[in-house]
């Protein structure tokens, strides 16, 4: 009642010609798992459909397979080693267990045939290579806090993965379906696959407790097959008699608002750490400020008066950034920008304000001119730096003939327009009219 080894090691066709019926393996492919033996008959060199082993048939196995002999859906004997065995009915179970050593006995002693002696059985094989490819995907993103963006992130993982069999006794009392001669592994992943996209989601969030970045997740497979056999291995091992081999990641990728996210971090963290960047960056949108500003809605006019106001802010902003030092602004001992050695805040060394000549006030007006807009900001341009409210306009008092002060371009008592302005033309002539009256030029 089970197998005797008849040669060492399976020395080919030659020496097996003195024997009537030789089974071997089906054909394994790199996705088969588990397949009946098959009868070579002799002189031919084919394969038979017979695939009933009798008393006396001789077995081949090849590395990397593991054969049993099967009775009614128990195993009867086995081996993990490569060789020509022969079917001997009248002895014991040779248990041949090769690579696995005394582990498989408890396997066997759990699963082994228990009735009468047999007469007619069945020679399955199970692929001990690893089995590579399988291929997984997160149906839905999975959660990842990362502590660089402090933000709870979220991203979907793409790629294969592989197993192998650590305990074939296990692995067919367990995995395999019952009548079945060949099992592919796509034919029996759906359960196993759920549990290994639970196992990855655990996996992912572990390394996200560890404090790795987001980023670094696609590069760190190695370190996430350890993961993954921490969490899935010891269950599979004991239920199922397989493991994780190895995980591959092919893409990582995240949803819509953790791209954004990501994206408005990273350019916050680009222009923080690069001031010349950071003006590049404001010279570019004003730049495209005054390239839209002539299809403004409200009039070009509207558009420009913005961009006048976005460039004062800025100047203002840009002035105040460039006094912040941080270490990538020092060079030759001095910082950009900022104080010299010694200065007080907002001085240089020699006590004047930077960019500032001597009589002039902190903004660059001469005491005495510009004028000062109703928000309280000193301006010399024809509008406020500050709220861009236009300069206001210094009426000129005028009186009528009839007695009337006005300010306005018309009397308010006798309705009489406002006499014109006198100006004086560059040849000197003294006119009142918008053309002088000696050289015939417009006034400006």
């Amino acid at each position: 009642m089970g197998i005797i080894k008849a040669v060492a090691q399976a020395l080919g066709g030659g020496f097996a010609d003195q024997w009537l019926e030789v089974y071997e393996a089906d054909d394994m492919g790199e996705k088969t798992v588990f397949t009946s033996g098959v009868l070579l008959r002799k002189g031919q060199n084919r394969k038979g459909t017979d695939n009933t082993v009798s008393n006396g048939s001789i077995i081949h196995v090849y590395d990397n397979q593991f054969m049993m002999l099967v009775d009614g859906g128990k195993v009867v004997d086995y081996t993990a080693e490569p060789g020509y065995y022969k079917v001997d009915n009248s002895s014991m179970p040779s248990l041949f267990n090769g690579e696995f050593g005394e582990t498989l006995k408890e396997s066997f002693n759990r699963i082994k045939f228990g009735g009468q002696t047999p007469t007619a059985q069945k020679v399955f094989f199970v692929n001990l290579q690893e089995i590579k490819g399988i291929k997984f995907g997160t149906r839905n993103p999975i959660n990842y806090f990362d502590n660089f963006y402090n933000a709870e992130l979220f991203l979907r993982a793409h790629g294969t993965y592989s197993i192998k069999i650590t305990n074939p006794l296990q692995f067919y009392a367990e995995v395999i379906p019952r009548n079945k001669d060949r099992v592919e592994i796509d034919s029996i992943n759906e359960q196993y696959l759920s549990e290994f996209l639970e196992a990855l989601q655990s996996s992912i969030n572990q390394m996200s407790a560890d404090g790795t970045r987001i980023s670094y997740v696609s590069s760190k497979a190695r370190e996430l097959g350890k993961y993954m056999s921490n969490t899935l291995d010891e269950e599979w091992n004991q239920m199922r008699g397989m493991e994780i081999q190895s995980v591959g990641i092919a893409s990582v990728s995240y949803d819509e608002e953790s791209q954004k996210l990501i994206n408005m971090r990273n350019e916050g963290a680009m222009l923080g750490s690069d001031f010349n960047v950071m003006r590049g960056m404001a010279v570019k949108n004003i730049t495209e400020g005054i390239r839209d500003a002539g299809s403004n809605s409200g009039g070009a006019m509207a558009g420009f008066m913005g961009v006048g106001m976005g460039m004062n802010a800025m100047n203002q902003t840009m002035a105040g950034l460039s006094g912040l030092q941080t270490p990538g602004d020092m060079q030759g001992g001095m910082p950009q920008g900022g104080m010299q050695p010694g200065a007080a805040p907002g001085m240089s060394q020699n006590g004047a304000q930077p960019g500032a000549a001597q009589g002039m006030s902190q903004n660059g007006v001469q005491p005495g001119e510009g004028w000062t807009c109703e928000c309280g900001q000193v301006n010399t341009g024809k509008f406020c730096s500050e709220c861009g409210k236009p300069k206001p306009v210094i009426a000129t008092e005028w009186t009528c003939e009839c007695g009337q002060v006005n300010t306005g371009k018309f009397c308010s008592e006798c309705g009489k327009p406002a006499p014109a302005a006198e100006w004086t033309c560059e040849c000197g002539q003294t006119n009142k009219g918008k053309f002088c009256s000696n050289c015939g030029k417009a006034r400006n």
